[in-house]
């Protein structure tokens, strides 16, 4: 029996008209729902009870609201539109170029679409299908086509000019869906057969692509609480458990026509954002945050993570992991985190907690383990994956990822990777890992791995220290099991 369902409204690029929202907000009050949350892709996401779904059914379409339910045919196009301003600027970039882009689109893209500027790294680049990037030749973008469930991304031979972004992300839909078997979860597909295909049936203006894409070096900046920008004030609202009460946004949506605030922005990491609130008007906002009594001072470790959407589980080891974290006093700094439950699902971090069943019943997952990886050189925008540890139980994660906390952090100091880690084994995303041919001992008890090339810098054993030669009272790290409980297999049984 179905209790209820999940109502997405897509926000185009994670702009969010205060009018709009608050009339959304005023059904949603009258269907009975008591909160919202946002997605990571800059989408109001409402659980609706089965009994009123009929109600908020027939309220939305009267008001030409448009929306779907329990589906994810449209995915939204995401943009870096939130960090306009406040987290990038000396750009041509600007509001006005973002919203020209966006009243271009005529048609409700099935595939992800992401428009970045390449000035920032508050927002993803590579999580969409689609994904534009400024260059810094004004009005002209870079072109990365990820192939839909697949990890094989094509990089455009030319730039492409602003107002032809809709269009062209139109006839590449179009031209995929049509050919779904050559590029559609085809990991072999080819993207100079792609471009063929799209410019017989598109014209748009273009110049060559002359020099390669460089990104900023990526940094999380602290995306809660008030903030000073020139003359003015940003606010951003961060919830711990994603839960937006329905009232307190409704109250958000008056204090914006109050003091002459025509929108706000819905961001990637699920939180929301309000621009230009000048000096006069900071009591009312105070007012609004003091009368819901929400916080907007959270610790930077709790505020690096992406979990899938609607994922309780995810948020559930999220907690665990940040109790952790914050118990050891460590710190993230530099390091954003993602939890992966569900396979193939598209997350945004430098370090990947990735879940995956082992033994099932039908339908059941009776047994999960846990793999923790990493991207190269620790960028979230990074394809390419390594593994840290693999086959983890979810009490083990915590203590492993504080290893690698500490481990990062010594590579920020000047020592090598290549002095801390094992030698990557290389992963693309999700799937792909290869071996090294050499051997480790694993702790039969929590599986942890002493790797000799690695050594065991927390415990001041140097990297090419040989397990024969550690001392008898060596004990296993994480469970403390002695040495005589370490078994000698081959790298390649265990990371595979």
């Amino acid at each position: 029996m179905i209790h209820s369902y999940i109502v997405k409204i897509n926000f185009t690029g994670g702009i969010v008209p205060a009018g709009q929202l608050q009339q959304i907000l005023g059904i949603l009050e009258y269907a009975r729902v008591r909160h919202v949350r946002f997605g990571l892709r800059q989408q109001l996401l409402i659980e609706v009870a089965a009994e009123e779904y009929e109600t908020l059914d027939t309220l939305l379409k009267q008001q030409n609201i448009v929306y779907e339910f329990d589906t994810g045919q449209y995915p939204n196009i995401v943009s870096s539109y939130p960090a306009e301003e406040i987290f990038s600027a000396d750009n041509w970039l600007g509001e006005g170029i973002y919203k020209d882009i966006f009243d271009l689109f005529d048609y409700r893209p099935q595939l992800k679409i992401n428009i970045s500027d390449n000035n920032q790294s508050f927002s993803p680049f590579f999580t969409g299908n689609i994904n534009w990037i400024a260059s810094s030749h004004a009005h002209f973008w870079y072109l990365y086509v990820r192939f839909p469930k697949t990890n094989s991304i094509f990089a455009w031979k030319e730039l492409v000019y602003s107002n032809d972004i809709p269009q062209l992300s139109k006839t590449i839909e179009k031209v995929i869906w049509e050919n779904k078997a050559a590029f559609y979860a085809n990991d072999q597909a080819e993207g100079d057969k792609l471009a063929t295909l799209v410019k017989q049936q598109c014209e748009y203006i273009a110049k060559p692509a002359k020099e390669p894409l460089e990104l900023s070096p990526f940094r999380l900046p602290y995306y809660e609480g008030f903030n000073r920008y020139g003359d003015k004030t940003w606010l951003g609202i961060y919830r711990r458990d994603e839960l937006f009460p329905v009232s307190f946004l409704i109250d958000v949506c008056k204090a914006c026509s109050q003091t002459k605030i025509g929108q706000l922005c819905v961001t990637s990491w699920k939180s929301l954002i309000i621009k230009g609130i000048v000096a006069k008007d900071r009591l009312v906002w105070d007012k609004v945050l003091t009368r819901h009594q929400i916080n907007v001072r959270h610790a930077a470790n709790e505020l690096n993570w992406q979990i899938e959407d609607e994922s309780i589980e995810g948020l559930e080891l999220k907690q665990q992991l940040v109790k952790h974290l914050d118990a050891n006093d460590l710190r993230t700094f530099g390091l954003s985190f993602a939890i992966q439950t569900r396979p193939k699902s598209e997350l945004f971090g430098c370090v990947i907690i990735r879940k995956k069943p082992v033994l099932c019943f039908g339908d059941y997952t009776v047994l999960s383990l846990y793999d923790i990886l990493y991207t190269d050189d620790f960028n979230p925008n990074s394809r390419k994956l390594y593994v840290f540890e693999k086959n983890l139980l979810k009490s083990y994660l915590g203590e492993q990822v504080r290893r690698l906390c500490k481990t990062y952090l010594r590579t920020r100091i000047g020592q090598q990777k290549e002095d801390l880690f094992a030698q990557p084994v290389e992963a693309t995303m999700p799937s792909g890992e290869t071996s090294i041919p050499h051997f480790v001992y694993q702790c039969k008890h929590c599986y942890s791995v002493y790797d000799p090339l690695v050594g065991e810098p927390e415990s001041n054993i140097l990297a090419a220290t040989s397990f024969d030669t550690l001392p008898e009272s060596y004990c296993c790290p994480l469970c403390e099991a002695g040495k005589t409980e370490f078994i000698k297999k081959e790298r390649s049984v265990i990371f595979v």
